[in-house]
């Protein structure tokens, strides 16, 4: 049975998982310089934040990045992906329910414009 679930989470080919891209051709890496959105940086401070708090650790956070499948890392960005594992391991510590977060966010899109939308209207 351990041998069948094995290859279920591997390639047939190599032995290695979707995400694994090591040694792989993966395309051009870009070398320009990335400007970093203000959401992008909060996520960056938010992981940092949380994990000296001990609410995650980084193999949490990575275990929830590979369960997210391959779909999620063509569709998603790099911080979405990040704040989807985020989100997924303050959740399993305990720290919010799904509940709480749908009732913050209700009340966060109550308030209007977001911030960078806010500061681009006047």
């Amino acid at each position: 049975m351990k041998g069948r679930l094995k290859l279920s989470l591997m390639s047939d080919i190599d032995g290695r998982r979707w995400h694994d891209m090591g040694g792989q051709p993966a395309g051009d890496i870009p070398m320009e310089g990335h400007d970093f959105a203000l959401w992008e940086k909060r996520v960056d401070a938010l992981m940092v934040l949380c994990g000296g708090k001990g609410l995650f650790t980084v193999d949490g956070l990575r275990r929830a990045l590979e369960d997210m499948g391959e779909e999620a890392f063509e569709k998603h960005s790099y911080y979405e992906r990040w704040i989807a594992s985020v989100n997924q391991n303050l959740i399993e510590a305990g720290t919010y329910t799904l509940e709480e977060l749908a009732l913050k966010m209700q009340e966060v899109a109550e308030r209007g414009p977001s911030y960078a939308e806010a500061q681009t209207d006047g």
